[in-house]
């Protein structure tokens, strides 16, 4: 019987236990936890909405943007500003998807207490149907990493992560268009540069860059879109180590050597920009920006280039295009290749893939070290090759010139300089360019039993 009557009171303490575990458990459940953090969206309104911005940073002058008729922002004081556009939307798109990490207080009496009675950064924002939201941001909390704030009209007090102040409290130099060039990279056409005592024009046409002056050259087209690489990305350095005296620039801009002149025209017209080198700084002046400002060295070593650094040692134009045929006469031997399907053939012969393929490349890769203006004499090596389903055929002569070879291609006075070496590579790749191995013999059919 005892043994019963403890069976029976192990049950009901299980039961027990049990409902106390569910009446806790959604106890919880269904009521949060009272120091629980609740994330609180400040700030609602659409991006497209604002039309206007004060940012008011302590110790600094308060910076206006408004919106024009053509959807561009410009900075309206302290001074009259073109506005770079991805900073200026990206401070938009950071307060409309502001949320605080916390609420410190519902009622906050005492602004003072958390630096929000004279914030360290005060934003207005107006929109376009006049209404206006106001943010305040203050002191930092006493851990560092978050930042007290508060909205206009509303009396809690919030905290916000660190890095959102960061994003927020810009001044001029952070806002403004830092462009020296302004034309519209995509449609430029010319593009004129004087350096190193020479003038270079470029011409485009559709995606290739070609020399134009001092005389029609073929171009190195990645070495022109570098250069237009290069001005596109021309800025003004506002950083706080270059924030120097207008006046001090002015002087050092005067008294610099000059590095290279660039204009750039698209379809509006003409810009330019002037760069010169003071010891170890650059500085630049554009046409369409007012005033002289200091740049980074890439600017300047960009624009101190030569017309050999912009024009195409490669012998043949045919870079990765499919190639149809290839010959060459190297005094007494002759070489040919056709291309049928994806097999090379040699008079009616089915050549080695690698080794004719391998021949093939040395023609692609045939490079000048140099431009020489004379020492070709009579053609030694003479190659053409077909390409571009048979649109493009290019003839090359190669001739000895001392310890090395002077190329010339057919219809262009233009001479290249090659290294010994690559013509001894490209005669060795011919020699050792093979028929295709025979196929193996069928196994004879098993005898019949």
């Amino acid at each position: 019987m005892k043994s019963t009557g403890l069976l029976i009171a192990a049950a009901l303490l299980a039961a027990l236990t049990g409902v106390l575990y569910w009446s806790n458990h959604h106890k919880s459940e269904d009521k949060p936890a009272s120091d629980a953090p609740v994330a609180t969206k400040l700030l609602s309104f659409k991006d497209a909405d604002v039309n206007k911005i004060e940012i008011d940073k302590k110790g600094t002058e308060q910076v206006e943007l408004a919106k024009g008729a053509d959807g561009k922002w410009a900075i309206t004081a302290p001074q009259s500003l073109t506005g770079d556009q991805d900073a200026i939307t990206g401070i938009i798109s950071v307060l409309s998807g502001l949320n605080s990490e916390r609420v410190v207080e519902d009622h906050a009496i005492d602004l003072k207490q958390y630096g929000l009675a004279d914030p360290s950064v005060k934003i207005d924002l107006t929109m376009k149907d006049g209404k206006s939201q106001k943010l305040l941001l203050g002191d930092d909390t006493p851990t560092g990493n978050a930042v007290y704030a508060a909205v206009g009209g509303d009396p809690r007090v919030f905290t916000l992560a660190s890095y959102s102040k960061t994003s927020l409290d810009k001044t001029t130099p952070d806002l403004r268009d830092k462009r020296l060039l302004t034309v519209n990279f995509d449609k430029v056409s010319q593009v004129d540069l004087t350096a190193k005592k020479q003038s270079v024009e470029f011409g485009r046409s559709k995606d290739a860059w070609q020399i134009v002056k001092p005389r029609p050259l073929r171009a190195d087209n990645f070495s022109v879109e570098d250069l237009v690489r290069t001005l596109k990305d021309a800025k003004m350095d506002l950083s706080a180590s270059a924030d120097a005296d207008e006046k001090k620039i002015a002087t050092a801009f005067a008294s610099a050597t000059l590095v290279g002149t660039a204009k750039v025209t698209d379809a509006t017209g003409t810009q330019t920009l002037e760069v010169r080198k003071n010891k170890t700084d650059y500085y630049a002046k554009s046409s369409v920006v007012a005033g002289v400002y200091k740049v980074t060295g890439d600017l300047g070593m960009g624009l101190d280039k030569a017309l050999d650094d912009f024009r195409n040692k490669k012998l043949f134009d045919f870079g990765f295009d499919d190639v149809s045929a290839v010959e060459m006469h190297d005094g007494a031997k002759a070489y040919s290749l056709v291309k049928g399907g994806m097999d090379w053939w040699s008079n009616g012969k089915k050549m080695d893939s690698m080794s004719a393929q391998a021949f093939v490349d040395k023609f692609r890769n045939l490079a000048a070290t140099k431009f020489v203006d004379s020492g070709f004499t009579t053609p030694a090596i003479t190659m053409k090759v077909t390409s571009n389903e048979g649109k493009r055929v290019e003839n090359i002569s190669i001739a000895k010139s001392g310890d090395n070879y002077i190329a010339k291609r057919e219809g262009e006075p233009s001479l290249y300089q090659l290294d010994s070496k690559a013509v001894e590579e490209l005669q060795k790749s011919a020699a050792d360019v093979k028929p295709a191995a025979e196929p193996a013999p069928a196994a004879p059919a098993p005898a019949k039993k």
